[in-house]
C-alpha cells in the first residue's frame, strides 16, 4: 500500500450525531495535519450502531445535511475522508453504509453486501463493489462482516483494486454488565488473521481495517 492511511479507531456513540462529528472532525484534522492519504473511520461512525426502527433520527440522506458536514470537512485538505452512516432507503430498509469524501465533495459510497442473520430483519444489502482513486491508491471499501465473505475481497481484485479498506464495529457477545473486553477483542483479532489475512496474501491485495 503506497499511500498512508489512517486507522481511527473510536467510540461512536449510539444516536450522537453531533457528538460523533466532533470526534471524527478532531482525528480527521489530526490525520490531514500529518499529511496522510486516507483517515478511515468505523462502520457507522457518524450514526453509532443502532436499531434504526428504534432511532430514526439516525437514519439519514447522503443529500442531508448531516451527511454534507462530514464531507465539508475535507475542504482545502489532500486528505480523504471514509466514514459510515446508516443511509435511507426509499424502497425499503435502511443501508449500512461507508461514503468516501474528498476535496470538500462526495466521491461516492459503498453499501454493506454482506448483511447477517441478526441484520436482516433491520438492515438491506448492497449489490455493487465501487472502486475509488486517491492520491496514487485505488481502492474498494467493505465492513465487518464482510470480512468473513472472500468473495467480497476478490471481486475488488478482479476490478484492479491496489487496497480494501475496511471500516467495522463487531459486537461483543453476552451480558453487557458481565461480557469481557479483552475476550471480545481476542476474537475480532483472530477473525480479522483468518478472513481479511487470508485474503490479503491469496489476492495479493493489502487489507486494513478500522474498528
Amino acid at each position: 500500500m503506497t499511500a498512508a492511511v489512517a486507522l481511527i479507531q473510536m467510540h461512536c456513540e449510539k444516536g450522537a450525531i453531533d457528538d460523533n462529528l466532533a470526534a471524527i472532525r478532531g482525528h480527521y484534522l489530526a490525520a490531514a495535519e500529518r499529511g496522510v492519504a486516507i483517515a478511515l473511520f468505523p462502520e457507522m461512525s457518524l450514526t453509532g450502531y443502532v436499531v434504526p426502527d428504534r432511532c430514526r433520527g439516525a437514519v439519514l440522506s447522503l443529500d442531508g445535511p448531516e451527511v454534507a458536514a462530514l464531507v465539508s470537512l475535507t475542504h482545502g485538505h489532500s486528505t480523504a475522508l471514509v466514514a459510515g452512516v446508516i443511509e435511507a432507503n426509499s424502497t425499503g430498509r435502511p443501508y449500512i453504509t461507508q461514503i468516501v469524501a474528498a476535496h470538500g465533495a462526495l466521491q461516492g459510497a459503498y453499501r454493506k453486501i454482506s448483511i447477517e442473520e441478526e441484520e436482516a430483519d433491520r438492515f438491506s444489502p448492497g449489490w455493487e463493489y465501487p472502486l475509488f482513486t486517491h492520491r496514487g491508491l485505488t481502492f474498494g471499501v467493505a465492513i465487518c462482516a464482510d470480512i468473513g465473505h472472500r468473495e467480497v475481497f476478490a471481486a475488488y481484485a478482479r476490478q484492479g483494486a491496489t487496497a480494501v479498506l475496511v471500516a467495522a464495529a463487531p459486537g461483543l457477545y453476552g451480558e453487557q454488565a458481565t461480557r469481557n473486553w479483552q475476550s471480545g477483542f481476542n476474537w475480532w483479532r483472530e477473525e480479522c488473521r483468518q478472513g481479511p489475512g487470508a485474503y490479503a496474501a491469496e489476492l495479493g491485495l493489502p487489507i486494513a481495517i478500522a474498528t
